[in-house]
């Protein structure tokens, strides 16, 4: 299954936390939010379809994420886990970690935003960059 999540720069990305990934739908960001890669985001965890949503939700779900920006392409992997309940309905966090909550999509992601290539976080500090989140369920 494959589910796509268009977004938008903001000038304020700054992209370099070692454990998380997010988009939001929220418009305003500020430094602070120093995971987030993406605003204006057209889903959030409680937008996806209930078929990918329950994939998911089962923790042998090996999970591919594509980040893409004009030409340039971030590739990561995490998992599903059975405590997920995808139901923020503003944002999606990618985690290193084993931690859920409502914001969670995937656990145990082999990358973070710190490692987004520092040329893909320059465009994504443009907020008329587009960008797309590509999700990849087995």
């Amino acid at each position: 299954m494959r589910y796509e999540i268009e977004f938008f720069g903001h000038e304020n990305i700054r992209s370099n936390h070692k454990k998380t990934i997010e988009i939001t739908k929220e418009s305003h960001l500020t430094t602070r939010g120093d995971c987030i890669i993406g605003v204006s985001a057209n889903s959030s965890c409680a937008d996806l379809p209930e078929e990918l949503k329950n994939k998911l939700r089962d923790s042998k779900t090996h999970v591919r994420f594509l980040i893409k920006v004009d030409d340039d392409e971030f590739v990561l992997e995490g998992m599903g886990h059975s405590d997920l309940t995808l139901t923020h309905d503003e944002d999606i966090v990618l985690r290193k970690s084993d931690f859920t909550c409502p914001r969670t999509i995937s656990v145990k992601c082999d990358k973070a935003s710190d490692l987004v290539p520092r040329e893909m976080v320059s465009k994504l500090q443009n907020p008329k960059t587009k960008g797309l989140l590509i999700i990849v369920v087995d």
